[in-house]
């Protein structure tokens, strides 16, 4: 085109740069929306891109000899693009759910890191989780692990205790049983006479004083006088024997 306006010229270079800043690029035709619908989509979309409209000649002026040229044989109709700055599977779910709400939308496909998006590509990272769901289930799949190890690492010692407790508990089983010890027969108290009552000895000292006493007491044993011999009876003179 030769001496473009520089409108024109701005609004090329101004596609240029927004499709070499974006994560991703959608293609859609918008033909049937009106302008509140058109502003409802770029406020829906404004989380993670922005959406604007070009003439298709003006895009096919940008994306020449690019890595975006293959957007070219998107450019039919009224074309709206939607610049993704954030995840593209949040970006492409936005315009699926806004397409659903306003048939008049369509979704045609897109740029990916150089790479095409077809309309198909497109619905299946609509359905994909969020970045921070994905991220939550990550670390979840991480996490279960750990808790296992952790739980095995904690049942190990309990369980180790859990056999040697059986262990001699079974060998207390084997081990024969002691014989019963018969208790000790009762023994009755032996039953003591008056006099067996009193002690049997008594102490030295206790005795001395009662001999003492005796002693002063009891008059000392005297022994039989001897007999004196009987008086001889004067024999009678007739009585002598005869002188032989």
């Amino acid at each position: 085109m030769e001496n473009p306006r520089p409108e024109k010229v701005a609004v090329v270079e101004e596609v240029r740069e927004r499709l070499a800043s974006a994560q991703a690029s959608v293609v859609t035709e918008y033909r049937g929306l009106t302008v509140a619908q058109l502003a409802e989509l770029r406020r829906t979309l404004a989380a993670v891109g922005d959406f604007k409209i070009y003439k298709n000649t003006l895009v096919r002026l940008a994306v020449a000899g690019s890595e975006h040229e293959g957007l070219t044989e998107l450019l039919s109709g009224p074309t709206g693009i939607a610049f993704v700055s954030g995840e593209i599977s949040a970006a492409a779910k936005v315009l699926r759910d806004f397409a659903r709400t306003y048939p008049s939308l369509v979704v045609k496909g897109g740029l990916a890191d150089g790479g095409a998006l077809s309309t198909g590509d497109l619905t299946r990272l609509a359905d994909l989780p969020s970045r921070e769901v994905l991220l939550a289930r990550f670390a979840g799949g991480l996490a279960a692990p750990l808790q296992q190890l952790a739980g095995l690492l904690q049942a190990l010692p309990r369980n180790l205790a859990y056999g040697i407790s059986a262990l001699l508990d079974e060998r207390r089983a084997d081990e024969p049983a002691p014989a019963p010890v018969e208790p000790p027969a009762p023994v009755e108290p032996a039953t003591t006479d008056a006099t067996d009552e009193q002690p049997a000895t008594t102490d030295a000292t206790d005795e001395q004083p009662l001999a003492e006493e005796g002693q002063a007491d009891v008059p000392a044993a005297t022994e039989p006088a001897a007999e004196e011999p009987a008086a001889e009876e004067p024999v009678a003179e007739g009585d002598k024997p005869a002188e032989g």
